[in-house]
């Protein structure tokens, strides 16, 4: 039964997502804003109820399968990615040297400002 109930919550926060991002036109994917409403709530909850705790681990076991279809696609269309294909790979390295420049300035930043705040 626990895992219904985990079910059920991860579901509601995703249509929850979905009303927000239609209702407000706000231009972010239904299921992240959902898990932004499923973060919040757990916040505000202050612990993992058990049904969603055993449903999210049942989810992660399997994660490897929701890459299947990514990749028979590739393979379907190969020839379409081979003709672009140095294009993809130079978007691929400027898009992943600029995520992770970004992020260590972000956590450059972070840092430095947990460093103040227990110093006082």
């Amino acid at each position: 039964m626990s895992l219904i109930v985990g079910f059920i919550i991860l579901l509601g926060c995703q249509f929850l997502g979905e009303l927000v991002v239609r209702g407000f036109s706000i231009p972010v994917p239904g299921p992240v804003m959902g898990m932004v409403i499923l973060l919040v709530a757990l916040l505000v909850n202050g612990r993992v109820p058990e049904g969603l705790r055993k449903t999210g681990e049942g989810l992660l076991n399997y994660l490897t399968l929701l890459f299947v279809p990514a990749g028979v696609g590739m393979m379907v269309h190969f020839e379409l990615i081979r003709a672009d294909f140095w294009i993809i790979m130079v978007t691929l390295i400027v898009s992943t040297a600029a995520t992770l420049a970004v992020t260590a300035k972000v956590m450059e930043r972070v840092n430095k400002r947990g460093m103040v705040e227990r110093a006082e």
